[in-house]
Parts: C-alpha cells; structure tokens; sequence
C-alpha cells in the first residue's frame, strides 16, 4: 500500500507587498512553509536585493525559480516583439506559472496566494488538481492598510 505524500505549503513571492507581506503573516503560523519566487531574469536589481532583505527576515532561504533556458528574450521574439501586458500575459505564462508547476511537479499543494480582502479578484489559479489555492488575507479580513503595518513592523516597508 502506497502512503500518501504530505501536503507541501508553498508561498510563491513576487517582490512586491502584497506576498511579501503574506510571507510576514504566514512565517511563524505555517510549519515548513516553502517560498519561491520565478525570476524572469529581467527584473530590477532593487529586486534581488529587497527579496535578500526579505529571506534575511524570514530566516529561511527564497528558492529562485527559473524557466527552462528559454527566457524572456526568447519569448519577446516568439510574440514577435509584443511585450507582456494584462492582455497579452505571455511572461506569466512561460516564465511564473510554468516554473512554479515544474518545481510543485505532482505533490499536493497548498499554495498561499496575497490576494488582499479589499480586492475583487482571484489571481493564478491552477488547472492542476494536486494545487489548492489559499487566500489568508482574504479569510482574514486583512486590508491594503494591514499590508503596510505588517511590512512597517518587519522593517520591509
């Protein structure tokens, strides 16, 4: 008989507040929460150094999740010079969502996703069954102003 593999916790950062905030919240309420971020390998070097900043204050490490060797310049010319956007969400395909799902591979997943409770949308969510998303800020209650108060008091606003 096969034992079932344990549900992996997984926080996918993107450098902004929002999931950096959520990491703040979740850090000492989740045990073995994982965080990744998927580097574009075109982001701002202000970036890098705010997630260092950040998996400072986490004392645990951010996994940089990369594509597959066909990065951002490729895929500019695969869309024929068209440049990521709301509309056109090529990046977020090709170099987030297809890394993350490498790097969750079939274990089953929670996936924390900082979508706050003062907004009206959804955010990734996966066609994959084995990832469940999790909205704590939205069973929460936490707001745009909570967001900033949790980074002002992590030193990371």
């Amino acid at each position: 008989m096969m034992s079932e593999k344990p549900v992996r916790h997984i926080l996918s950062l993107s450098g902004g507040k929002d999931s950096t905030a959520l990491a703040i919240y979740l850090r000492d309420r989740i045990p073995d929460l994982e965080y990744v971020f998927c580097d574009t390998e075109k982001e701002l070097p202000e970036t890098y150094e705010y997630l260092d900043r950040v998996e400072a204050y986490l004392g645990q490490p951010i996994v940089r999740l990369k594509h597959d060797g066909r990065g951002f310049d490729h895929w500019l010319v695969v869309y024929r010079g068209y440049l990521p956007s709301p509309r056109m969400r090529w990046c977020t395909k090709h170099l987030k969502i297809q890394p993350y799902e490498r790097f969750v591979g079939d274990d089953p997943v929670r996936s924390y996703i900082g979508i706050r409770a003062d907004e009206d949308r959804e955010g990734y969510i996966s066609r994959r069954p084995n990832i469940t998303p999790v909205y704590p800020f939205k069973e929460d209650g936490i707001t745009k102003r909570d967001v900033f108060r949790l980074l002002e008091g992590a030193g990371l606003g």
